[in-house]
This record gives structure tokens, sequence and C-alpha cells, in this order.
């Protein structure tokens, strides 16, 4: 959800003070990295998990209010629109047989919401995009009762001074082609977020490894290819998300200006360049200032919280997206990985989770890192292909040119995945469980957006108009998920 603010606007005189704040909060920062004791002797790993609501009709059901009352669970909690609500996993290390006990506590924490859910006529679905979703479906009341969501909608619709406009095209010329007056379609875009607990001077070789492995990721893992009805890309998500969330008018567009939805323009060399970088180019979007006095805090020895500069890194949308956090009064950064969809099954997302984890423990500790042998442009071109094409996308990687994604997770990333488990110290029937179902992806070339694409132009086939049809894939996509069989043995 993102942390909770006090008003929904801001005046001039609060939006200067706000912008003075940061820039204190990321001197101090920078203090902080050369002379502070950051936790990072146990690496830790945690999981979101942001979820659909649903009818009996497969409909969106705009009732998280009513939902959450219901499962009274405090790991639950609101998103941005009245059919979403977000699952936070509490972090836990990665040796042994964790992923297993995680894996079974997802499950159990998830059936029991459902069944909660479902005494208020509402189904939970992990999806990356709702395939039922339709504009009719934000006329009325869509946003959930909350400051930071009424906040965030009314700051950038100032900002942009126009309506967003979503325009994508499939690749069969399918096409959405909309314009909006809220920021309603970003809420279509539900997720997985990856946290992995770092040390300062390791940060950027995860961070530059994480940046490296999002084409791959996305292409194992796409699940999200209908938006309004339309067959769209493969991970339709992250352009929808980019667009739907964007600050800037054409003319700004034109000039070059970057988007909030930011995949960066290089690699880094210290977290301290991310952060510089939000507070140079990103004006902001939420202006609450807190009381602390991070200089005081920092020369009494103790970790000061910097509110102003985590609620402004929150307004800037990375895919991979540096965290500074205070936990038990000990500083600690993360690197938040953003790229996945949430779903199909919690098979699928803890596999997801197990090969992130695993290369990016190879690919950070390499003596030649790839990003020493990839240019960050062939980088990006990676991850918008694999957004687009998904299991059929061609991408570049050094040593290999360019390579079916599919073929270059079987021959180099998969075992680069047991390796990287096997140093975290992740025990056997872990790495066959879950790395299993990833080559089973590559083998049958089947993922998320496979499956849906497919069984909707089965419907089609067979007569079925689009909504229909949708509806119908979504209704079977519900019952295998409870399967928790991986989404490439349907």
């Amino acid at each position: 959800m993102g942390v909770e603010v006090e008003s929904k606007s801001y005046s001039r005189e609060e939006r200067q003070r706000y912008r003075e704040k940061v820039r204190q909060n990321l001197d101090v920062f920078e203090r902080m990295l050369a002379s502070s004791q950051f936790e990072f002797e146990r690496p830790m790993t945690g999981m979101e998990l942001e979820l659909n609501l649903v009818d009996d009709n497969y409909q969106p059901r705009f009732a998280n209010a009513e939902v959450l009352a219901a499962i009274a669970d405090a790991d639950f909690q609101t998103e941005l629109a009245q059919y979403n609500i977000e699952m936070n996993v509490r972090p836990r290390p990665l040796p042994g047989d964790a992923a297993l006990e995680l894996e079974e506590d997802l499950r159990a924490s998830l059936n029991a919401a459902e069944a909660k859910a479902r005494e208020t006529g509402a189904r939970i679905v992990p999806i990356g995009i709702l395939p039922t979703i339709m504009p009719e479906h934000f006329a009325g009341e869509w946003i959930t009762e909350n400051n930071r969501y009424a906040a965030l909608n009314d700051s950038i619709f100032f900002a942009r001074g126009e309506d967003i406009f979503i325009e994508i095209e499939g690749p069969t010329g399918e096409r959405v082609a909309a314009y909006s007056d809220t920021i309603a379609p970003e809420s279509a875009c539900t997720s997985m977020q990856l946290h992995l607990q770092v040390s300062p001077h390791t940060f950027a070789d995860h961070w530059n490894a994480a940046q490296a492995l999002t084409g791959p990721q996305l292409a194992l893992a796409a699940n999200s290819p209908f938006f309004f009805g339309k067959r769209l890309h493969a991970e339709t998500r992250i352009e929808l998300f980019k667009q739907a969330t964007d600050t800037r008018p054409i003319e700004l567009k034109n000039q070059g200006v970057r988007p909030r939805v930011f995949f960066g323009e290089r690699w880094i060399t210290s977290i301290f360049d991310l952060f510089e970088e939000n507070v140079r180019y990103f004006p902001a979007l939420l202006a609450e200032c807190a009381d602390e006095d991070p200089v005081a805090l920092l020369e009494r020895g103790e970790a000061p919280s910097l509110p102003e500069l985590r609620l402004h890194n929150g307004t800037v949308y990375r895919w991979n997206r540096p965290i500074y956090d205070v936990v038990g009064g000990r500083p600690h950064l993360r690197v938040e990985n953003r790229v996945l969809p949430a779903g199909p099954t919690m098979i699928d997302v803890l596999a997801n989770a197990a090969f992130y984890y695993g290369v990016i423990r190879v690919l950070a500790t390499e003596d030649r890192p790839i990003w020493t042998k990839m240019s960050f442009a062939a980088c990006e071109e990676n991850f918008h292909r694999c957004a687009r094409d998904g299991i059929d996308a061609r991408i570049y990687w050094p040593g290999f040119g360019e390579v079916g994604a599919d073929e270059l997770v079987l021959r180099h990333l998969l075992p680069l995945a047991h390796q990287g488990l096997q140093e975290w110290g992740v025990s056997e029937k872990v790495r066959t469980r879950y790395l299993t179902v990833i080559e089973g992806r590559c083998t049958t070339r089947l993922n998320g957006a496979v499956w849906q694409t497919e069984k909707v132009a089965q419907h089609e086939a067979a007569g079925a108009d689009r909504p229909t049809a949708l509806r119908l894939m979504l209704a079977e996509y519900v019952e295998r998920m409870h399967t928790n069989e991986p989404v490439h043995t349907w």
C-alpha cells in the first residue's frame, strides 16, 4: 500500500518545505553510507503479493473494505482500487527448507482469506491483469478510501494538466486507445514484489544484476495478456503501468523528461546514485513532512527513519527500487524487485522467486559481471522485448548473442539459479521443486500469458464472443489455481 499520508492536497509552502527536507534527508543518507553500521549479516527475503477480487460472475468486485474486515488479518491490506488487496509476507531467511514452509504458509493464508471473502460474495484471484476489467467498471466509485491514493491521483493530474491517454497495440493488431481522467487503469496492474536485504557495498552489484535479469524474468512469468477486452502484450502490465502514472504531457515527453515509471538509464556504483536521481529528476507527488530531525538523530548515534526521502522514493516507480528502512533501531538496505506479475499458482510464485534469488546471487558476485559486458541500452531493450513477446522473445546476452529467452534460461540461467540457491544454503529439495517448474515452462513454452491467450482463442473458436470467452477462461483459471499445479501443466 505504501505509507499513509495525512493530507489529500498540499500548499506551495508545504511543497517547498518538503523539498528542503528531502534534500536534507539525502545529505544525511550520504553520511550514513560512509559511517553507519547497516544490518546485513543475515540476508533476509520478503514478498508482497497484490490480488484481485471478483464476484460469482468473475467480474471485478469493488468491496475491499468489506473483504478485509472479514479477513481480519494485518498481513492483508488495501490497494489502489476497491477490487484490489495486498498480502504482505513477513521477512525470513532463504536457507534450508524455508521456501517449502513459505509455500504452505501462503496457501493456508490465502485459503483462509478466500473462505472469509466468499462470505462477502467475493473471490480472490492472483493474476497480472484481471482480464474481465472493462472501462465501464471505472465509471463509478472505484478508488479505495485512503488519503494516499486520493493525493496521488490528484497530484499526477495536477502535474500533467490533462487526461491520460492509454495506447497499447498487441501482436495481432488488437489495440486499446482510451483517455482516462483518473489513474484507475493503474489499479489493473497487480504484481509480486520480491525483497532482498543487502549490504551498502554490494547494493550496486545486486541492483545491476537485477536490472540485467528483468527481461528473462518477464519472458518466463508473463501473465497479463488482456486489458479492456483486447489481446495486447504478453505482460501488458509493464506498458500500462508506465502510461497510467505518467505525469508528462506530450511536450515534456518530446523534451526527454523522464517518466515516473523509470527503468533507469545507466548501471550504478552505489545506492546513493538512485536516491540522488530521484531528488534531481522527480518533483514531489506527496509532500508530507514529519517532525524528525535526522541530523540530530545521526549525531546522537541513532538511525533516522528519513521519512521524506522514503516517501518520495515510493512515488518513483523503478522496476528495481532501492529501499532504506530501520527495524529495531538498525538501518538496512533492500533491493525491491517489482517486475513480476501475480499468479498463477503459489508454486508458480515460489518458482519465480527461487529463480530470481538464485540467479541474482551468482550474477552479483561474478569476477567479470554482466554489466561490464552488456550496455544498459541492450538491457532495457531486453526488458521491453520480453514484456511484449513473453516466452517468444529474442534477447541479447553476452556470450550468446541474440538468443531465444527460453533457450537462454535452459542453457545458462537455470544452472546459475541452481548454483546460487546452493550458495544461499537452500536445500536440494527446494531447488528441485521450484526450478523444475522453470524448466517446464521453457520446454513446453507455456506460461500464464500463453495459457490465457490459447484458452480464450479456443472459446472464441467454439462460438463465444470476447467478453464470454474471457469470463470462461478466468473461471477455469481460478479453478486450476486452487489445485496448485504449475501453469505449464495446465
